[in-house]
């Protein structure tokens, strides 16, 4: 398929638009609610900015759009079991999405809470966990946390200060009783209690996360990542195509909606490193002409931040609160492996404005019309 556009597409030239431009109506039965069985099975849309043109395949045949000395840039940030569900010492459940750690204390930690309005500072509350021995069925064991405080964020949304007491309290409860945190169009019911047992808890605290995940402290996944097999890495390395791994700790702000416009909007902070021997490798590839793509809107907006007159700098947990949006001139990423992002979020905004809004809109009607599978556990889009 070829889209007609006025200019050539070259990734350089950008459109403007509103938020509203970024709307389109998406069946609720392409909204993907599992992982597929395989992970590199799931299809590819590949968008050729420069040609104007639409390719349908699968995401296993990714290596055959890139070129030998070409270098994917992936994060390796792993995902912690931050949902929890937990009860008032009246009885009345409050459910927990924890979603960034304080700096005071390594088991204090900022949380969304659901419901608020009855809950107060200096409360404790209890989480059931599961204790499994050897010699005796599985029973539940009670453990506590403290609400340290309660606080508005920038936007006036309340949040919990968490106080987890102890590292090891705080350890114990995310491995015995803590959920995957899925996006909320993903639905899954909490269960209070055998956690053990629970088989889709398990299966989502394994499926959502990538197989080369190793830097604990994200809570949202780097989602373009999960269709990466070593089926995959096989391929691309037999066509002398480089990966190389970066960190982003994916906040809970990933999925907070523009509610105003988006000159208007923020992104949160999130926390970034790059090594040094992987930047130097970046820009070895990007001063013999080849392409650096990154892997996900988080390796972008990482890349990004971190890149100065085309080249990568090397950094330890730095903060990002980038929110490349119409006017960011791209320094250094070419293309881009990405997922089918929400009407009128950030990261619909990020890649209408890496890709052009129009090429966007057009790739987004014909993946609708194709049944492509949307957002976290749907089908994925290489954007050449």
């Amino acid at each position: 398929m070829t889209l007609d556009h006025s200019t050539p597409g070259t990734g350089i030239d950008q459109d403007t638009f509103k938020l509203e431009d970024l709307s389109y109506d998406l069946p609720e039965e392409l909204i993907a609610q599992e992982p597929l069985a395989v992970r590199h099975e799931s299809r590819l849309l590949v968008l050729d900015r420069t040609k104007s043109e639409i390719h349908h395949s699968q995401f296993s045949e990714i290596a055959t759009y890139l070129t030998p000395g070409d270098l994917l840039v992936v994060n390796d940030t792993k995902v912690l079991p931050a949902r929890l569900l937990a009860r008032r010492h009246s009885g009345g459940e409050v459910r927990i999405q924890l979603i960034k750690a304080c700096t005071r204390k390594n088991h204090l930690w900022e949380a969304m809470g659901m419901p608020l309005r009855r809950i107060k500072a200096g409360e404790y509350l209890r989480i059931e966990t599961p204790e499994v021995s050897d010699d005796s069925p599985a029973k539940e064991t009670v453990k506590e946390i403290l609400i340290e405080e309660i606080i508005e964020d920038a936007d006036g949304y309340k949040r919990l200060v968490i106080n987890f007491l102890t590292n090891e309290n705080m350890r114990s409860i995310l491995s015995k009783a803590g959920h995957a945190p899925l996006p909320p169009y993903i639905r899954r019911e909490l269960s209070p209690a055998d956690h053990d047992l629970d088989e889709q808890r398990k299966e989502d605290l394994s499926r959502y996360q990538t197989i080369f995940a190793s830097a604990p402290g994200a809570v949202a996944a780097p989602t373009a990542g999960l269709h990466f097999s070593e089926t995959v890495f096989d391929s691309l390395r037999a066509k002398g195509i480089n990966v190389e791994h970066i960190t982003l700790h994916v906040g809970a702000g990933t999925f907070k909606p523009i509610t105003s416009s988006i000159e208007e909007h923020s992104v949160e902070a999130e926390l970034y490193s790059i090594k040094e021997s992987t930047a130097s490798k970046i820009n070895q590839v990007k001063a013999s002409g080849k392409k650096v793509i990154a892997v996900g809107t988080t390796s972008m907006r990482a890349l990004e931040s971190s890149a100065e007159s085309g080249a990568i700098r090397p950094c330890q947990n730095r903060e990002t609160n980038l929110f490349i949006k119409p006017g960011h001139q791209f320094k250094l990423v070419d293309s881009m492996v990405t997922n089918f992002h929400l009407s009128g979020s950030s990261l619909l905004v990020l890649v209408a404005t890496f890709a052009g809004k129009e090429r966007i809109l057009k790739a987004y009607k014909e993946a609708i019309a194709q049944k492509y599978r949307f957002y976290s556990y749907g089908d994925a889009m290489l954007i050449l």
